[in-house]
């Protein structure tokens, strides 16, 4: 998918490039910077005397030598000051020239660290969504795969009011799903009507003749259908959809084609944030993949939330999926 946020040692990451949070110099450093050095060898360090540093907010390109990546692109965040000394402008503009770097030569697929949160400072959660919408941002106008590697989950935070918020709307609906002893018992009753037999007058007809047939013919629209449907209808063009969703165009064109094609629950969700589709029609496209909204899956849960609440911000929809532990939207 376009942006997948992951846990990973970036130094192993195999892409086309990944990226430095370098410092001015470009000579090495700790963290992240003195990880990269080390593994790309001495070749990198000669390489990165020839380019005469990088100023804050700018990236420079060199080889990876050691790496599996082809390429690192070295880009200098901003120290945080406290805010107000222009650091969120100077950190956009790091992730977008490392971006724009990457287009210039050729990367189909890109690994950033998250910048400046180290120990130049930059608050954690902020950094994060910078990093989330500067890259949300580039990839709806162009075609590329970003990994935002978080090497440890403890580095990791999302904003207070939004993982209190979210970790509510879970507790209310998750953990009556699994403590109402009512609605298990329910269930163990319809399980044990469901499997006894049905009484021979209401024993369902046999098959006449072509019976099969006829039923095949009144099929619905399929999932595909009602997506490309759903995609005319809300004036998007095919690359705005899939992109909003998160999804590659190789996927999407497989989706187009087959009118028969069956997505993971993860694409169907996409697609339904993708198009902005409030949560009774997000459920009938669901449904349509053979799918639903499950009160006993926090990554439903949290879906949904986002859902009812009219966030169709995939980008950040991922990030609140990935600090509960959940897989992400797209595919």
């Amino acid at each position: 998918m376009p942006l997948q946020i992951v846990r990973n040692d970036i130094t192993k990451m195999q892409v086309d490039a990944i990226v430095n949070a370098a410092n001015e110099t470009l000579l090495g450093g700790s963290g992240v910077d003195g990880a990269i050095h080390k593994a790309a060898g001495p070749e990198l360090l000669a390489e990165c005397r020839t380019l005469h540093g990088c100023k804050t907010g700018q990236a420079k390109i060199t080889k990876g030598y050691r790496l599996p990546a082809k390429f690192v692109i070295h880009t200098v965040g901003p120290v945080w000051k406290g805010g107000s000394f222009g650091e969120r402008e100077l950190l956009v503009s790091a992730y977008r020239s490392s971006l724009e770097l990457a287009l210039e030569n050729k990367c189909g697929t890109v690994a950033f660290p998250l910048i400046s949160s180290g120990a130049f400072g930059y608050p954690k959660d902020q950094a994060l969504k910078v990093a989330v919408d500067t890259i949300g941002d580039f990839l709806l106008q162009h075609d590329m795969t970003v990994y935002l590697v978080i090497f440890d989950k403890a580095a990791y935070t999302l904003g207070g009011k939004l993982f209190s918020d979210i970790a509510a709307y879970i507790d209310d609906r998750y953990v009556d799903e699994h403590t109402d002893i009512n609605k298990e018992q329910r269930r163990r009753q319809l399980r044990v009507l469901a499997s006894a037999p049905m009484p021979e007058a209401e024993a369902a007809p046999a098959s006449a003749p072509g019976s099969l047939d006829k039923a095949l013919e009144m099929l619905d629209e399929s999932f595909s259908q009602m997506l490309l449907r759903k995609i005319d209808e809300s004036g998007l063009t095919d690359a705005e959809c899939y992109k909003r969703a998160n999804v590659d165009r190789r996927l999407f064109s497989k989706i187009r084609s087959d009118i028969h094609y069956k997505p993971s629950k993860p694409t169907a969700m996409a697609f339904a944030v993708a198009l902005e589709l409030p949560l009774d029609e997000a459920r009938e496209i669901l449904q349509k993949a053979g799918f639903a909204f499950s009160h006993a899956s926090k990554f439903d849960i949290i879906v949904e939330y986002f859902i009812a609440n009219r966030n169709y911000n995939i980008f950040e929809i991922n990030e609140a999926l990935f600090a509960f532990d959940q897989s992400l939207l797209g595919g």
